[in-house]
Formats: C-alpha cells, structure tokens, sequence
C-alpha cells in the first residue's frame, strides 16, 4: 500500500483557499461527526485543550472517517512532542510561537528525517500503518507540511525571514495572542490589530508563502479570506457547541 498524499499540502502550495475547524474538545465522537461535513480541514490542538498524545491519535483515527485533512499543534515547538505528533499519523503540524527564523528552521528539522532532519526513526507508528506501509520512511518528508505559528510583534518583524526558511510551507497568525502583544489583549477586533492582520497577510503572500489565520465567528471568517488567508480556520468546535445550545435556550424564552 503507497503511502498517503498530503491533500492539505498540495492544495495550500498550489494556492487554494481551505476551509477548517479548531478542534479542542477531547472527543473522538466529535472528530468523527465533524470530519463529514466538508470542511478541507480540521486542526486538533495540544497546546491549549486538554488532549495528549494517546487521545490525539484517538482523534485522528476517528476523523480519518471523514473527507477533511487533519493537522495538529503540539504544545511547543520541541522536537520531541513534534515527533510524537507526527508518529500518530499527522501529516500537517501547526507549530507555535515561532518567533524567527532560526526557531522556524528548527520546527522544520524537527518533522524530517535525516538527513534533511532530526526527525527520530521509528518502524511500528501509526504514521506507517505500524510498519505496512514499506515507502513511509522514503515519502514522509515530501509529504509532512510544516506551519508556524506567529502570534507576537517581535515575530511580526521577522516575517519574512521565517518565511524564507526552506520546508516552511505556511505562517499561522494568532489574533489572541497577537492581539495581547500588540496591547490589546482581549480584543482582536480593535482597529490597529485588523489592520496589522491585513498587512501581515499581504506580507507573507509576497514572501512566496500561504497565511492562515484561526477566526471565531463567520463574519471574521469571512473577512480573512477577503484578507488574502489561504486557510482559515472558521470556529471552534467547543465555542460552535455552546453557542448554538445558547442559541436554543433563548429561542425557548429562557433568561
């Protein structure tokens, strides 16, 4: 059996707008429901929801189910959680915090193996459909796509030199985090900020590489991809959840 295309991949580096969904609910149900619907990705997150490596390929396995490329961030970017992340079978890494280019060029050894990488050797990993899958080893580094996180204004500055780093093939912009550096914290809407989101889209666009971006709500949504964002992150799983079932309370007259 030939080891799988990166869909994801191919799409971001042939200059196509995707569609996904945060993931942080802890919940191979979830996953599974949510990988049906057509979105062109899903990203289940390790930093800031409370899933470890055991429940990420839990997670990964159920929305395999569906049509959706599936990527993860892992808690930082640290070769060792990277690795871990792409063994149970991540194709796509969303690595944060990267705030320059050497930080960017050590994400990117950290999902190779060697020697383009650091990446450690391992045979029975989900990654290589527990070693039935003969060519992993020879086709993974083409296919795994490695994203940085830029969320601070000292990692704005760098922005171009991050981009020019070979096998970075996307910059992930954090409103929330960007927002808090920039002095705004709680407050990504503020009018500084969206206009530094603009620019900052435009930037990386002509640095030759593909910005994405997480929004919250639809009419952000829809305003970064007028922005330029190639891939663009349209809600939150858990935030989806618990608006519509406020949504319901209200509609049945409950204050």
């Amino acid at each position: 059996m030939p080891a799988p295309k990166n869909l994801f991949k191919q799409r971001l580096l042939a200059g196509e707008t995707q569609l996904g969904l945060w993931m942080s609910l802890a919940s191979p149900v979830a996953a599974e429901a949510l990988s049906l619907l057509g979105f062109d990705w899903l990203l289940f997150d390790t930093e800031h929801a409370p899933v470890e490596i055991a429940q990420l390929q839990s997670l990964l396995q159920a929305a395999a189910t569906g049509t959706a490329s599936c990527a993860a961030r892992p808690a930082w970017n640290d070769k060792v959680l990277i690795k871990r992340v792409l063994d149970v079978g991540a194709q796509t890494v969303l690595v944060p915090f990267v705030q320059n280019a050497e930080e960017a060029a050590g994400a990117v050894a950290a999902t190779r193996y060697p020697p383009e990488g650091i990446r450690g050797v391992a045979g029975g990993t989900r990654a290589s459909r527990y070693g039935t899958q003969p060519d992993y080893l020879q086709t993974a580094n083409a296919e795994i796509c490695t994203i940085v996180q830029v969320e601070t204004r000292a990692a704005l500055d760098e922005i171009e030199a991050i981009a020019a780093v070979d096998g970075v093939d996307g910059i992930f912009i954090g409103p929330s985090d960007l927002s808090a550096s920039l002095g705004y914290l709680g407050n990504p809407s503020a009018r500084d900020v969206q206009e530094q989101l603009a620019q900052t889209a435009k930037r990386i666009i002509a640095a030759g590489k593909a910005p994405g971006i997480l929004a919250t709500n639809m009419a952000d949504a829809k305003r970064y991809c007028e922005m330029g964002y190639r891939f663009v992150a349209c809600g939150v799983d858990l935030g989806l959840l618990t608006g519509a079932a406020r949504e319901l309370l209200t509609a049945m007259n409950r204050n």
